[in-house]
């Protein structure tokens, strides 16, 4: 499958300056932020197409019953509307579309990856006043109902897990575990069940469609786009910016490429002189490439 083709530089510059406005706004908005991600993914993806999306996730919303009442009256609530009713869920097959990281096209598919399905579950809840936040378990990110882990309340209160991914199964705490054990081999610590904060999600949704395009070399351009997006989160990683003078390389931009790997190298040679030799060869390697 084709994935979508990017936006004009211009509209890329406007959907860039409204991410990074976002990202640094007092409370991040969730859906706002992934559905900038898929405008600078699909340029068909205009203002009239934002728009209807965050209509969809209003109109959805309005359908649950008022106030279910528990945590998990809440959760059954979520996945009668969204799961059964509605078919919202994915299938491994849905690892390989770049569509499966694009709010957008989630919301037009009922298809995606479990962390942009549990956008979905967080977003519908959220406008209908549900006690709602995301997990982002290793490997496979789910959707907690309740009082945040950690708050006075939360001791008292019961908490539930679901998988939008399994069309909102309701998880146990066994369930849990074995999702955990599954992707990393690890025991499940009560540190992977607190709330991840809206900026995390949008890091590793980004970190997906980084993946998708590392093992695709002929859409590197996703990957550039990408990298260059979570540059704009206030936290992020500073080998991201060697990931991304290794990307102007890859697609032929040798001058720019060696500027970053050269200034990334003088980064990293505050702690490892060793590692800042290695870059400075290979900012040397892509000025050759010039001649």
């Amino acid at each position: 499958m084709t994935p979508p083709q990017p936006p004009s530089p211009e509209r890329s510059a406007e959907v860039r300056r409204r991410f990074a406005e976002e990202a640094r706004s007092e409370r991040p908005d969730l859906a706002t932020l992934c559905l900038l991600v898929g405008a600078e993914a699909d340029g068909t993806l205009d203002e009239a197409g934002l728009d209807a999306a965050q209509v969809e996730l209003d109109r959805l919303a309005g359908q649950l019953p008022f106030r279910p009442g528990t945590p998990r009256a809440w959760a059954q609530a979520l996945r009668d509307l969204l799961g059964e009713r509605y078919g919202f869920h994915g299938v491994a097959a849905d690892y390989q579309r770049l569509e499966s990281s694009l709010l957008h096209e989630v919301l037009r598919r009922r298809r995606g990856l479990p962390i942009l399905l549990s956008v979905v579950w967080i977003e519908v809840a959220r406008r209908a006043g549900a006690p709602v936040y995301g997990v982002a378990l290793p490997g496979h990110f789910v959707v907690g109902f309740g009082t945040e882990p950690g708050s006075e309340a939360g001791s008292l209160e019961e908490r539930v897990l679901v998988d939008p991914f399994d069309g909102g199964r309701l998880l146990s705490g066994k369930d849990a575990e074995v999702l955990v054990s599954g992707a990393t081999g690890a025991e499940l610590r009560p540190s992977m069940l607190e709330p991840a904060a809206p900026l995390d999600v949008v890091s590793r949704v980004l970190n997906n469609i980084r993946a998708w395009a590392a093992r695709r070399p002929e859409q590197s351009a996703v990957g550039l786009w990408a990298v260059e997006l979570a540059l704009l989160l206030s936290a992020h990683a500073a080998r991201l910016r060697y990931e991304r003078a290794r990307l102007l390389v890859q697609r032929g931009d040798f001058l720019a490429g060696a500027g970053e790997l050269e200034a990334y190298a003088e980064v990293v040679g505050a702690v490892d002189q060793a590692v800042a030799e290695e870059v400075r060869g290979e900012a040397r390697a892509a000025r050759a490439m010039l001649n």
